[in-house]
């Protein structure tokens, strides 16, 4: 039975919680805004599957991937909709075309991040794009083992944890699964989302949000906007470094605390091909970087291989070493912010996003000055 009793050991997968035979487990958010699984013991019989299931409990091998490309879509109007290259739009239309089902996250009419799945090519459109969020797994991977029984090629896509949640849940390999994931920095709290967006839009009281983009790069890839755009006709648009959720994201702030250790990367997640941004591409093969965006592509197996259609995606082999310059994300962990429990203390008691990031800020300042002057004093 899964009893979690650290949280560090819970990456919020669902895995449990649609393996269970008796439908005794569901998931309850935390005062942080994360999701973990609780038990009906009442109900419970012990079978045990809950556990064989769990991507913690059981981790993946560590591995390299056979090749690593960087990679551009040809399409210069998909390449600008997606946060890097392009190249889960090439996959799943080819996955879509031959009559199959392509799984990931979007947005749901909360403007909150859920798994879902599409079946046409203009249903692949709201699974692009960066969500910097934990998604809502649902019962995904229920609907994707039904497809993939059913004889239909699936593509499945989600962060390092949850294919390897799915690989577990679906306990043997399927010929018609293709599992995608990503480098993932971590994922964020679901209610420092709700909030953010809460903060941001109280100047558009009467006005409702009509499009939210993490990484609009109109301008530039390298230097993305965050874009949260309303009916009334404006927008509010900054660039990251300066946009109050993606500093605290980036700073490790409010991530899931599994993140911190996390059970899938280096290549454990059993996926088959592992995309990311090239970040560092200008210095590795500065030729091709006109700064819409290039995709890394982690090649992991030879079914992974085999679908990249060179004749339709640009692919310019580099090395691991390269890849890694710009991505250490691949086999590190975030390190948790030395504030972050202070920070949740104050969301908790109701101050502001912008005012619990000051005053860790604050805190962070106080403690740096104390450490020198300790050090000064020790040397007398």
């Amino acid at each position: 039975m899964i009893t979690i009793t650290d949280k560090s050991q819970c990456c919020g997968c669902n895995a449990c919680v649609q393996a269970c035979p008796k439908q005794c487990i569901s998931m309850r958010e935390d005062s942080e805004g994360f999701l973990y699984p609780h038990v009906d013991t009442s109900l419970c019989v012990d079978c045990g599957k809950c556990e064989k299931v769990c991507p913690v409990l059981s981790q993946g091998t560590p591995s390299r991937p056979l090749k690593i490309y960087a990679a551009i879509n040809p399409n210069e109007i998909i390449r600008l909709q997606s946060s890097s290259g392009g190249i889960f739009t090439l996959l799943a239309e080819q996955v879509i075309n031959e009559g199959g089902v392509v799984f990931g996250a979007r947005f749901d009419e909360s403007w909150q991040v859920i798994h879902d799945y599409a079946e046409t090519l203009e249903g692949l459109a709201s699974f692009r794009g960066s969500k910097y969020v934990q998604s809502r797994i649902g019962d995904t991977y229920q609907q994707a083992e039904a497809f993939l029984k059913q004889g239909r090629q699936v593509l499945f896509t989600g962060t390092p944890c949850q294919i390897a949640g799915l690989r577990r849940f679906l306990r043997k390999e399927y010929d018609n699964l293709l599992a995608v994931d990503f480098v993932c920095h971590g994922v964020p709290s679901p209610l420092i989302w709700r909030k953010y967006l809460s903060e941001v839009s109280q100047s558009h009281s009467t006005a409702s949000i009509t499009s939210v983009s993490f990484r609009d790069k109109s301008n530039s890839w390298k230097r993305y906007h965050v874009k949260v755009c309303y009916n009334n006709g404006e927008c509010l648009s900054q660039p990251f470094y300066d946009n109050l959720f993606m500093r605290g994201f980036l700073a490790d702030i409010y991530l899931r605390p599994s993140c911190y250790a996390c059970p899938a990367k280096s290549g454990k997640s059993g996926a088959d091909i592992t995309l990311a941004d090239y970040w560092g591409i200008e210095h590795v093969r500065p030729a091709i970087d006109d700064d819409k965006g290039v995709g890394l592509v982690l090649v992991n197996t030879a079914k992974g291989e085999q679908c990249l259609d060179e004749e339709k995606v640009n692919l310019i082999e580099t090395s691991y070493e390269e890849a890694c310059a710009g991505n250490p994300s691949l086999s590190h962990s975030s390190r948790p912010h030395t504030n972050r429990d202070y920070f949740f203390y104050h969301i908790k008691r109701g101050r502001s996003m912008s005012e619990s990031m000051q005053l860790i800020s604050s805190t962070h300042l106080i403690a740096r000055i104390c450490r020198v002057i300790y050090r000064k004093l020790t040397r007398k």
